[in-house]
């Protein structure tokens, strides 16, 4: 068994981001046990919960045994989809998955000490763009007139009303594929003339194009606050990255506030909020990703960014 408390990694072994942190651990002396449960548990991980009387839990991996109930900090990084193991059928590779994911996962989200960045449940929440939208205007956040909607008309209609434009956003980043080839939705310009009928097939999000002078980044890990503004020639500055530019930007006390507003409204520790600034200083809360990758950063905001996250996990439910 580990000697004192541990901090539970929960990602993929090709996630290089988590790696920057667990050495700044490594150096602390913190315990860390990482797992990638949607797949170790498939490789000869076990994990076992027992409640009532006599309530224990136990995370064996290829490595280490522990006790669920000294695990300080869970950091929610990366971690594969549930899938159900090869060689079974399809009905119960599914059926397998889905008892994977409300059982190890349930476990997983249900330690009774443990400090979540963030919890995955939260994380689920905080995800939705509709739940996003109505938060931020809660918290204070400026939100560019927005439409959500199944219908052609009600979306050619709204386009048609924006004198300086509208954009198309996916409501979720699903993985999508042309030729048999990994692809990405970005956000684009559309015009009225764009919207066809094939809107009615599922929702779209449509929204007001803000006039922009640059983006801006800000990553939260609880009170601690990085901005970043990124000069990009693209409406979405994540389509080509090797063309934009990245400085730090002070964060103004009024975001301040709304951020931390915003994290205390979905219970986040750690969210990756991007905005539009215009000319004039005003701005536009876009969207908040729960997860949001930040080590593309300047390498001084990557490292404090990692200081912060690994002060997190070892203080624990201190934090």
């Amino acid at each position: 068994m580990c000697d004192g408390k541990s901090v539970l990694v929960l990602t993929n072994p090709h996630d290089v981001t988590a790696d920057l942190v667990l050495r700044l651990l490594s150096k602390r002396h913190v315990p860390v046990v990482r797992l990638d449960p949607g797949a170790d548990l498939h490789t000869g991980a076990a994990l076992t919960a027992a409640y009532g009387s006599g309530r224990r839990g136990t995370l064996r991996t290829a490595t280490r045994e522990i006790d669920t109930a000294r695990i300080r900090s869970v950091w929610v990084r990366r971690p594969s989809p549930y899938e159900g193991p090869a060689g079974l059928s399809d009905q119960d590779r599914r059926f397998a998955a889905a008892q994977a994911l409300w059982g190890v996962g349930g476990i997983l989200a249900s330690l009774p000490n443990a400090h979540y960045v963030n919890h995955p449940w939260r994380n689920r929440t905080a995800e939705s763009k509709p739940a996003q939208l109505v938060a931020a205007e809660r918290c204070g956040f400026l939100v560019p007139g927005t439409v959500i909607t199944n219908d052609p008309h009600e979306a050619r209609t709204f386009a048609a009303r924006q004198p300086g434009g509208i954009v198309y956003k996916p409501l979720w980043n699903t993985p999508y594929r042309v030729d048999g080839r990994p692809h990405s939705v970005w956000v684009r310009r559309v015009a009225a003339d764009d919207i066809t009928d094939a809107v009615s097939v599922c929702p779209h999000m449509f929204q007001v194009e803000v006039a922009k002078a640059f983006d801006v980044r800000v990553t939260a890990v609880g009170s601690r606050l990085f901005g970043i503004r990124i000069t990009s020639p693209d409406v979405d500055w994540r389509r080509r990255q090797n063309l934009m530019t990245c400085t730090q930007v002070e964060v103004p006390a009024a975001v301040t506030h709304a951020i931390a507003s915003y994290l205390v409204e979905f219970g986040l520790i750690y969210g990756a909020f991007d905005f539009a600034v215009t000319s004039a200083g005003a701005w536009y809360f876009l969207e908040c990703n729960p997860n949001g990758q930040w080590a593309w950063q300047p390498q001084e905001t990557t490292a404090a960014i990692a200081h912060a996250i690994a002060d997190q996990l070892e203080r624990g439910p201190d934090s």
